[in-house]
């Protein structure tokens, strides 16, 4: 990554990390998906007008040009709209990232439903706002509200699409401005897939800087820079490079950081990096045991107490499947942590999903218990592992569960800490991440294989805690 993505990474994590993030989502985002962009969009109305879109800069004005031959009916603009954006089509990965992270509201002029598809899909509630009445209402325990600026496809008799409509917009949407304008003052907006030739929220922006002028708050667009393969000429070529550069310099009147990258794909990159970043603060705990192997009952929960004390107390986030003869001192050892320290509620520091085990049905449960791992994991970015067995027709065993979550989190990219010494499943985990260590931790710093490794062969459970917390605090910082 370059300096600038590196930092916009970084800075974006960390409001994502203070519940300060914002996202606005443009035409780019649903172009990738398959659906057409404004061009796109218009193309047929240009023809019929005798005019070629591609020639066309000020594609709002199209839009009233053919309204107007049409004696002020636009319903084949509304047509347009429900033949272009009625196929349900997949949200891309971008869209699937954003939904994971923790972004409360999303801002879009596109049409589509994909962001809210996507949302929807990760398992939160979203309250969907397109018509200034909406905005009066809230949706019951809402996890995201989603402003759609501009209208949805599955009304567009009332979608704001001709010059007309931008022209009134300040009038019949202003409450979508006011929010607008309170939002870009208080979170940290990313802008994807965005050309910024909206002229609302040009109105918007220049608003607040002229409120803000010397306080206004870092936002970031992601795009991507122009190559000369995408033009015909060297000249076209030269001229979209200084239009690029004379926008970008433009931004910053408003504190936007343009954060240039060579490909597409290099954004969903970047997106994948945000996401790590900001799950590396979160530490999934996956144990079992019904028994503790070469230590007693006090030994075995005093060390786990002790690791989810200091884990809370370093601020990092724990989630846990409280998994048997673990899950109890964990939740001890964290809630206590947070009291003492008085770091907010336990909520926000403590997500505890015990396994729904009473679904009869073998294959349902089974069925259930693989999503309800995959939800779990899906939320952190170092993965613990403890002890892992079980009592089976009255023998201690390995628990599968256990290899299963490792499985689970290796494929989701997060940092694997087994704790051999611990035994059991864990043991047999540590063994295999030290044998292929550079499948597992390639391009770190070298002196966390001495630390990894001394997790399988220090007996010490105080000992082990102080190891466990430099690794994460390690890879916290990767």
């Amino acid at each position: 990554m370059t300096s600038d993505s590196t930092a916009f990474v970084s800075k974006y994590a960390k409001e994502l990390a203070n519940d300060n993030a914002a996202a606005f989502v443009g035409a780019g985002l649903s172009k990738a998906a398959g659906y057409v962009d404004w061009p796109g969009l218009l193309d047929p109305i240009a023809k019929e007008l005798g005019l070629d879109v591609r020639k066309e800069n000020d594609l709002v004005a199209l839009a009233q040009y053919y309204v107007n031959t049409k004696g002020s009916n636009r319903h084949q603009l509304s047509q347009l709209l429900i033949e272009n954006f009625s196929d349900l089509q997949e949200p891309t990965e971008n869209h699937k990232i954003l939904a994971r992270l923790p972004i409360r509201a999303f801002w879009t002029t596109n049409y589509d439903t994909l962001i809210e598809s996507a949302l929807q899909a990760g398992g939160k509630i979203t309250d969907v706002k397109y018509t200034t009445e909406q905005l009066t209402t809230t949706k019951a325990r809402r996890d995201v509200v989603v402003y759609k600026m501009h209208g949805d496809v599955n009304h567009p008799g009332s979608a704001v699409l001709t010059k007309d409509e931008y022209e009134r917009y300040h009038r019949t949407h202003e409450p979508f401005i006011t929010a607008l304008s309170g939002a870009l003052v208080s979170t940290t907006f990313c802008f994807l897939g965005f050309s910024f030739n909206d002229p609302n929220l040009d109105y918007i922006l220049s608003r607040v800087r002229t409120t803000f002028t010397r306080n206004q708050r870092a936002h970031y667009c992601i795009t991507k820079r122009r190559r000369r393969n995408e033009f015909s000429s060297k000249a076209h070529f030269d001229y979209a490079t200084i239009k690029q550069q004379l926008v970008t310099q433009d931004l910053l009147r408003f504190n936007i950081e343009t954060v240039f990258v060579e490909e597409y794909s290099q954004i969903t990159d970047l997106l994948r990096e945000v996401e790590k970043r900001h799950r590396v603060r979160t530490v999934f705990i996956s144990g079992s045991a019904h028994e503790y192997g070469s230590w007693d009952l006090a030994t075995a929960h005093g060390f786990i107490t002790l690791l989810a004390s200091q884990l809370i107390h370093r601020k990092f986030k724990i989630t846990t499947g409280f998994g048997l003869g673990v899950g109890g001192p964990l939740v001890t050892g964290a809630v206590q942590a947070i009291y003492s320290r008085k770091l907010g509620s336990v909520e926000d520091q403590l997500v505890m999903r015990p396994f729904p085990v009473e679904i009869a049905d073998p294959a349902q449960r089974q069925k259930t218990f693989e999503r309800y791992r995959e939800d779990i994991v899906a939320q952190s970015g170092i993965a613990i592992f403890l002890f892992g067995n079980k009592l089976d027709a009255g023998n201690v065993v390995n628990a599968s569960s256990i290899e299963r979550e490792f499985e689970l989190a290796a494929k989701m990219g997060l940092w694997l800490v087994p704790v051999g010494a611990s035994g059991f499943i864990a043991e047999e985990l540590w063994r295999r991440v030290m044998s292929s260590y550079n499948q597992y931790y390639r391009g770190t710093p070298k002196g966390l294989f001495r630390l990894l490794d001394s997790l399988g062969k220090t007996a010490d459970p105080v000992e082990l805690v102080n190891i466990i917390i430099e690794i994460v605090e390690q890879l916290s910082t990767e």
